[in-house]
């Protein structure tokens, strides 16, 4: 039993460094995972573990996503190369084909995460990318009508809803939670560096329209996806799933990383078992949604931005100026994740990146010639993708049980990502060169940054605050409340000792 008076949010119990195991590959049991068999790590042996585990883990997640984002945003490229006037995208057929992924993207995130348990992530995630990157892109390169490249896109939206929300969740199982965002940034960066990438391949890829009587455009779907096929053939064999099968680990670092994990937000462990209330948990929670309202100001203009980015200048200088924007937000990505897992704060990031954006946005809506124009996109660029990582795992961290967490942050994803379908929308053809109106909408997404965050911090420190004065009170008066440990692992992030990251 666990006395209300000792429930503060306390360092996990501490192994007492005994306990020697034969190696071996099964998984672990619940002895191994005891506190008193747990081997006992210096901080330079844990810092060694963790960079054992992200070298095998982040240089295939990445390049996964790397090749996910290159290949989503590269319609952005073709429209500059041809494809407008190949497949008579006349009035909003092009911003139709666009929101025709976003659609069924948003809508098969939740369920994807619920079954990431149930099969092997290396399984999953090769599923995944074969039916996005290698079969969807490669048709992408060969369609001929307008009806083709949406029944495409609307495939490729299903075949990819399953990687981003998959791969943050998976992490949340490896990582602890001040460690998690910095992670998050080496998986996001690779849109980034697609973001860069895209622009320089597709200018070179451009060159090849014409050759085997294919367009530039054409071209530039079906090397992105032949090389992605490569990659997942890659995935397969070197994907790891779970810490207590990680093969590449001894018994005592699988043991380490998961006792670690499983004591980082609670006393007691988090729930690890499915129920069905923990769907519903996830689904009324209002952290969940809050988030998703503050998610808003991130993800239109990140998608706004990403598929008209640059506008003004002929084909070959605009798919050249995508670049230094990306490589802009790539560094102050890594500058974010790395302060707001040492600070363990992650709102004044998220903050800082909303205002970036709101400084972009008020530089292209205004009269400006086109030279500011393009120095405002670096702003909306760096502050958009820089303020993703952070307010993904903020929400990751307080979000207790596996499966909560799981669920709360697919839907959290996803149910943002619905933004995607406005933005997408909102670039009319009509509008150019000035796009008044997509810069109008973007400005009142990103507005909601501004009203939403200091609601969740006041709400956040507010909660804590209670927490806080009921655990002092109880030890002032030497109360002696009881909750069993599986009580507290069922209230999970509602329980006493559970304390909110702000």
């Amino acid at each position: 039993m666990a006395s209300f008076a000792k429930i503060v949010p306390a360092d996990p119990p501490v192994p007492n460094g005994s306990g020697e195991k034969q190696h071996r590959d099964e998984r672990l049991d619940d002895a191994d995972l005891d506190p008193k068999n747990v081997q006992l790590l210096t901080p330079e042996q844990e810092r060694k573990l963790w960079r054992k585990v992200d070298i095998r883990l982040m240089p295939i997640l990445s390049l996964m996503y790397l090749l996910c984002y290159l290949d989503r945003g590269n319609i952005g490229n073709a429209k500059l190369d041809g494809l407008v006037t190949q497949l008579d995208l006349t009035g909003n057929r092009y911003n139709i084909a666009l929101t025709m992924f976003y659609i069924p993207y948003c809508l098969f995130e939740p369920p994807s995460n619920l079954a990431l348990r149930a099969f092997r992530p290396s399984r999953r995630a090769f599923i995944s990318e074969v039916l996005s990157e290698s079969t969807a892109r490669a048709l992408m390169g060969l369609v001929k009508t307008y009806p083709q490249l949406v029944g495409v896109r609307a495939c490729l939206g299903i075949a990819e809803a399953g990687l981003f929300p998959g791969v943050v969740y998976y992490l949340t199982l490896w990582y602890p939670r001040y460690m998690l965002q910095y992670r998050i940034a080496l998986f996001f960066g690779a849109a980034t560096v697609a973001g860069a990438f895209s622009g320089l391949l597709a200018f070179a890829i451009g060159y090849m329209g014409g050759i085997a009587g294919l367009e530039g455009w054409s071209w530039i779907f079906l090397l992105e996806g032949l090389l992605t096929i490569v990659v997942s053939i890659i995935a397969y064999f070197s994907m790891v799933d779970f810490p207590d099968t990680a093969k590449f680990l001894t018994p005592e670092e699988r043991a380490f990383i998961i006792w670690r994990k499983k004591y980082d937000n609670s006393s007691v462990g988090e729930e690890e078992r499915f129920a069905v209330r923990h769907i519903w948990a996830a689904f009324v929670d209002w952290k969940v949604w809050l988030h998703i309202l503050l998610h808003f100001s991130i993800v239109p203009p990140l998608t706004g931005i990403t598929l008209f980015l640059p506008f003004g200048y002929s084909t070959p200088v605009s798919q050249l100026l995508t670049v230094p924007p990306y490589v802009a937000a790539t560094i102050l990505l890594f500058v974010f994740a790395h302060y707001s897992d040492k600070l363990k704060m992650r709102f004044p990031f998220i903050l800082a990146g909303v205002s970036l954006s709101l400084i972009g946005f008020s530089l292209n809506i205004s009269t400006a010639p086109n030279g500011v124009k393009y120095f405002g996109t670096f702003f909306i660029v760096m502050g958009s993708y820089a303020a993703v990582p952070g307010a993904i795992s903020w929400l990751g961290n307080n979000l207790s049980g596996q499966y909560k967490r799981g669920v709360g942050m697919a839907l959290h994803i996803g149910a943002a990502n619905s933004g995607s379908v406005i933005a997408t929308n909102i670039y009319r053809s009509q509008d150019s060169p000035r796009f008044i109106l997509g810069h109008a909408v973007e400005l009142a997404f990103v507005g909601m940054g501004f009203i939403f965050l200091p609601i969740l911090v006041y709400c956040y420190k507010r909660v804590n605050a209670q927490r806080d004065a009921i655990e002092r009170l109880a030890l002032e008066r030497g109360d002696r409340v009881q909750y069993s440990d599986q009580e507290l692992r069922d209230l999970g992030d509602c329980a006493p000792d559970f304390r909110y990251t702000l």
